[in-house]
């Protein structure tokens, strides 16, 4: 079954050519590219968060597989759904769905169940596609929409999903897309975004959820950003660097209610 692009037109453009375009216009000049165990990407519209997008996706080895863990915004389905067949349509072409990675991981954790409906509408992992495909077009993809899990069961998948990851063959990059801090004035936002960044900066997963958690932060991936950590941690990553930080007003000029947005390599 394939899936079609529910916000092309929306949170980035539907033609493909101006969708490469504005994908390109946010990627950084030729550098160095270093393989990474998982990432931290914003899911906004691109004309606020693909800026830090690019900086991340432009610093990093695209493998063959990539699965993207994403907050499920609606509500829809399980609370660790796997889009585990078919493809998914984009603008920039199809994207096949990394079927023998997602049974394995649905085969390694109780918690994770084949269900497409908490995928159909949500926009938190498509937006990372594009910029994948602009590195790497023929990538094969695993599709991962996480709901409300409490700390223990954050770790536990984490620790399902790398052990699936360790099953494969290949290389494997694990995106948990987030947005940070939403709607609060910039300098309340920026620091209470800077305790979150500081603990992923130090591979702690549990440190990201109990901040969020306890601070009352308004960080829509706190989950998806939690299980990567846990992930690459047992994958064996061992350092993490601030690819960068803004927030919506850097675009807008309204600093005083903006969303922020962070990029992180973990390796």
């Amino acid at each position: 079954m394939n899936r079609k692009p529910a916000v092309a037109g929306q949170f980035y453009p539907l033609d493909p050519k101006t969708l490469q375009r504005e994908v390109s216009s946010f990627l950084e000049p030729r550098g160095e590219k270093r393989r990474a165990v998982g990432v931290v990407s914003p899911h906004a519209g691109y004309v606020y968060s693909g800026k830090i997008a690019g900086m991340v996706f432009s610093r990093v080895v695209i493998p063959p597989s990539v699965v993207i863990l994403g907050p499920n915004h609606r509500g829809v389905g399980g609370d660790v759904a796997v889009a585990a067949r078919g493809s998914w349509e984009m603008p920039s072409g199809l994207v096949p769905i990394d079927e023998d990675l997602a049974r394995t991981i649905l085969e390694s954790s109780k918690s994770a169940v084949d269900d497409e409906r908490a995928h159909a509408l949500e926009h938190s992992l498509e937006v990372q596609v594009p910029f994948i495909q602009a590195f790497r077009p023929d990538f094969r993809l695993v599709p991962i929409a996480l709901g409300r899990l409490s700390l223990p069961e954050c770790l536990a998948f984490g620790r399902d999903l790398a052990a699936a990851i360790s099953q494969n063959a290949g290389d494997v990059l694990i995106v948990a897309s987030s947005d940070m801090t939403h709607y609060e004035p910039a300098r309340e936002a920026e620091k209470k975004d800077r305790m979150v960044i500081d603990r992923m900066l130090n591979l702690d997963p549990d440190g990201v959820y109990e901040t969020v958690r306890d601070n009352r932060i308004t960080m829509c991936g706190v989950i998806p950003v939690t299980i990567m950590l846990a992930a690459a941690k047992e994958l064996g990553a061992s350092t993490a660097e601030l690819a960068g930080y803004m927030t919506s007003g850097d675009t807008s000029g309204d600093y005083g209610s903006v969303v922020g947005y962070a990029g992180v390599i973990v390796r």
